[in-house]
């Protein structure tokens, strides 16, 4: 559970290789659908198999995130569909932009081994996360 600005915490799904020999960049899927969807429940360890959806990435090194965005599945909060990006006109405002900055900041100072950087991928909502996510991005 990764804790946003106004104190509402997000479930985020972390998935890092066993033996990483190097820092690794961070790719994060913020999503509606439920971050662990396709991932074994409480699992501490995960090995991907071609039916993993990022199966070749992960033969490249990343440290994959998953995370449910506010008020779907196991995250805290309300989901407004589609919110309009608030945080840029009224200050202290949070919606998905925000939440994805605070989410990479988290990330980027508590998982071992990233090298500090982060990318957002995404297909239709996903999508759209990614890029009202990358509006005001963070520096990482």
């Amino acid at each position: 559970m990764i804790p946003m600005r106004d104190g509402v915490k997000l479930y985020t799904v972390i998935l890092t290789p066993v033996d990483i020999k190097e820092e690794l960049p961070i790719l994060i899927q913020r999503t509606p659908y439920g971050a662990n969807s396709g991932l074994p429940e409480d699992n501490n360890t995960f090995s991907p198999t071609s039916g993993f959806a990022y199966y070749n990435m992960s033969q490249d090194g990343y440290i994959f995130v998953f995370q449910d965005i506010r008020g779907k599945y196991k995250s805290e909060g309300h989901m407004q569909i589609h919110q309009p990006l608030i945080h840029l006109k009224q200050k202290g405002a949070i919606d998905e932009s925000t939440d994805t900055w605070d989410t990479i900041d988290w990330l980027i100072k508590n998982i071992p081994n990233n090298n500090g950087k982060a990318g957002i991928v995404g297909i239709s909502y996903p999508g759209w996360l990614a890029l009202v996510g990358s509006v005001d991005p963070h520096p990482h």
